[in-house]
């Protein structure tokens, strides 16, 4: 069985971000400001939970930073890509407000 390629696992995780966690490209427009996807993304790669956005669910950073280093690249990969989808839903936005 081959193994799946690094993107392929972050498409993945960032697909179970929206369907198992509600964590939807709306969601993220809504409830993170500028750079708390990328802060987040650090520290779960460091596993630092005291890095994590103070808004954040303490049990979810936890669980986060409780995983092996290879899991918290796959998770912060996919908070990257959650981070591209909501600039890109703002600029959607900003420049077609009618939507």
């Amino acid at each position: 069985m081959e193994k799946k390629t690094g993107i392929e696992l972050i498409a993945k995780e960032r697909q179970e971000q929206i369907e198992k966690h509600g964590r939807t490209i709306a969601w993220d427009a809504d409830r993170n400001s500028a750079e708390e996807l990328i802060t987040a993304a650090h520290a779960a790669i460091d596993a630092d939970d005291g890095q994590f956005p103070a808004s954040w669910d303490l049990v979810a950073i936890q669980k986060i930073c409780d995983k092996p280093y290879k899991e918290r690249l796959i998770i912060a990969g996919a908070l990257i890509a959650a981070e591209i989808d909501r600039l890109q839903a703002i600029d959607s936005t900003t420049l077609n407000p009618a939507q």
